[in-house]
This record gives C-alpha cells, sequence and structure tokens, in this order.
C-alpha cells in the first residue's frame, strides 16, 4: 500500500517560472497539504552584498578554479518553517545551493527526520558552467534521499556516473479551460530565451514566424532586420501564454544548445502547448518517443531543412494538424497533467530502495 505525504514542504529555487506553484496546486487538489517556500521572495542575509564580495576573493584566494558559494538567505529562516509547518516530506524544486549550504539543508532534513528530495528541473542549463555543474552534482545532488528529474538523459547520468538514487519524471501542466480563439491569426509561435541555435533555425522561417521571450534584443546584432522585426523581447506565461498558443496554428519548440547537445529536449513547452490544445512542432530526440506518438500527436523535425518543410505542409493542411492537436490534448489529458505526475511522485517516494529499480517506462505510465 502506498502511504501518501500528509504535508509537502516546497522549497522553490526557479520561482521565475510558475513550474513549483504548479505542483503546489496540483499536490493541494490530490489532498495533500502544501507549503510553497519561495527561495527569491525571502530576505537576504544581512550585508549579502559586501559579504559575498569578500567570500568571492576569498575563495579566488583558496582556491582559483573553484566554483564560488555563499548561499544568500538567512538559515533560521528555514528552520523556523520547519518548526512552524511540521512537513513530512520536503521537495526542492530546480536546486538549492543558490540560498542555502546544502549540507544544512541536509543537516535539518535529518533532524526534522524528514525525507528530502530534489525535482531537478535546470541541471542542463549548467552544463556550460562546468565549476558551478560540478559543484552541483558533488555538494548538492548527494544530499538528497531521491532524485527526480525531468531528463532520460540526466537521470542516466545521474545513477550510473554518479551512483545517485535518481529516477525520471518528467514535466507536466496544468489543466485548463481551452481558450476560445478560433482565428489562428498567428502562423508560427516561438516563446523562449534567446541562443545562437535558436537564431539560426528561426531565421529559416523568419516570414511566418512571432517570437516572444527574453535576451532577444540583446542579440539584434546576430539577427536579421526581418526577423528583429517580429521579436516581442519580453517573458510570456499564465493566460497571456495560453491565448499566444490559441492563436497560433503552429507552436514551435527549439530545445537551447546545452540541451540538445546532451540530446534532451522534454521542457514545459511541450506541455503547456498541449494543454493549450496547441499544434506541437519540436526537435526531436529520442525520449519524446516515450511519451507521444511522432506524427499522430505531436510533430518533429530533425534539420533545419525538415523545419522549412514541416512548417510548409502543416501550413497548408489544416485537417492534418488540427487532427494531431486533438490527439496531442487528449494525450496530455490522460497522461501528462501536473496531477499525474503528482500521483507518479507519490509513488516513487515510497518505493523501497532495495527494490527493483523503477525504469523511465514506469515513470511514464505510473
Amino acid at each position: 500500500m502506498i502511504t501518501r505525504p500528509e504535508k509537502i514542504l516546497v522549497i522553490d529555487g526557479i520561482s521565475g517560472v510558475p513550474l513549483g506553484l504548479d505542483l503546489c496546486e496540483a499536490f493541494c487538489a490530490s489532498g495533500i497539504a502544501t507549503v510553497h517556500f519561495d527561495c527569491l521572495k525571502q530576505a537576504q542575509r544581512p550585508l549579502y552584498e559586501i559579504r559575498s564580495a569578500y567570500a568571492k576573493l576569498e575563495n579566488k584566494r583558496r582556491d582559483h578554479d573553484g566554483f564560488y558559494h555563499f548561499p544568500k538567505l538567512v538559515e533560521k529562516t528555514l528552520e523556523e518553517l520547519l518548526v512552524r509547518e511540521k512537513p513530512s516530506h520536503i521537495l526542492v524544486v530546480g536546486f538549492a545551493y543558490k540560498f542555502f549550504c546544502p549540507t544544512y539543508l541536509k543537516k535539518l532534513a535529518l533532524e526534522f527526520k524528514t525525507p528530502l528530495f530534489l525535482y531537478d528541473t535546470d541541471s542542463c542549463n549548467l552544463y556550460s558552467k562546468r565549476r558551478e555543474f560540478i559543484f552541483f552534482v558533488e555538494n548538492e545532488l548527494p544530499v538528497y534521499d531521491r532524485v527526480f528529474s525531468f531528463s532520460q538523459v540526466t537521470t542516466h547520468f545521474f545513477r550510473e556516473t554518479r551512483q545517485l538514487d535518481a529516477v525520471h519524471l518528467p514535466f507536466g501542466a496544468q489543466q485548463i479551460d481551452l481558450p476560445n480563439c478560433e482565428e489562428k491569426s498567428i502562423d508560427v509561435l516561438f516563446v523562449g530565451s534567446c541562443d545562437f541555435r535558436r537564431i539560426l533555425l528561426l531565421e529559416k522561417i523568419k516570414a511566418h514566424v512571432a517570437v516572444y521571450g527574453s535576451r532577444w534584443q540583446r542579440n539584434f546584432p546576430l539577427i536579421s532586420p526581418e526577423l528583429r522585426g517580429r521579436i516581442v523581447d519580453q517573458p510570456v506565461w499564465g493566460n497571456d501564454l495560453q491565448q499566444l498558443l490559441a492563436r497560433s496554428k503552429i507552436v514551435l519548440n527549439i530545445t537551447r544548445a546545452d540541451f540538445f547537445g546532451a540530446q534532451t529536449g522534454i521542457n514545459l513547452r511541450l506541455f503547456e502547448t498541449l494543454a493549450a490544445g496547441g499544434f506541437l512542432l519540436t526537435d526531436y530526440c529520442e525520449e519524446i518517443e516515450d511519451l507521444f506518438e511522432i506524427g499522430k500527436e505531436i510533430e518533429v523535425f530533425r534539420s533545419s531543412s525538415e523545419l522549412v518543410d514541416k512548417v510548409r505542409y502543416y501550413l497548408e493542411n489544416d485537417e492534418k494538424r488540427l487532427s494531431i492537436a486533438r490527439l496531442g490534448h487528449e494525450r496530455f489529458l490522460k497522461n501528462h497533467t501536473w496531477r499525474n505526475r503528482v500521483e507518479q511522485f507519490i509513488h516513487l517516494i515510497d518505493a523501497s530502495p532495495n527494490q527493483k529499480p523503477i525504469t523511465d517506462k514506469d515513470a511514464a505510465t505510473a
């Protein structure tokens, strides 16, 4: 029999995106009391900027090649929260090292006899930051009783290279009332921050695309005038994002270069698009086939030329495009809501470390 957590404390290290709050809402909807601790909204250590600058100098003196680490938040804040709320489980979303020392987090978990878990959502973003990634792998990951990772690739790395207790738990999205938008005024929508791989691919379809996201304007010298005119340099979330998705014939997902280089590409945009009933065209990676039926529930491209061809084809074939969007939405409702993920999480935290390891297929269908 699976024992459901009585109360979960979610320590949200990435509250710039709504993932942590969406998870909390799904836990509550599943009948589990939940406390959301937003690390970005907490008071910093007294004189943090000055103390941080001094610690950085000391770090360079001791270990010039090491990662500079000086957590931002007052440790007593978290301890007082645990005393007050008495959670049965702690789930860190993203990471904790920027806010609390990982060893301190483990010390508190042991003191309060509270299992400590991580939902790894951002490790791929650290690949190009060698020193920081090594610090995260060697100092934070080992403090957790179990690591849940959004990607099969990172899950295998954690298990096979680092011998960590890691399982695959893909992203999800909230189930929403489908936006009422009969007119599809946007041919191709791309929402995401700028990187050079994205620029190169978007240039291929610049006559059709509308782009929303951050850090585009600073890269305008690398972008053609025609594509610049199709960019709105601001992030969009929530209802604004849902309305954009609903107005778009094709929603394009292009994984960031670090993710693509690691042969993974299962990000939030996939699930948000399907939740809104949109037609999804995303770059191919192997693990996507464990989640969706390609050509029936979503579409993929493997090269820039295939991207151009499929954009042209699906703009000209409304019936096929709408059929894929409908079946993709049905698959989302059946398998990929945050409520689904919460039930999978509950099943996986209860699994004994001595039993047969849970496979990626198990995690996708639990």
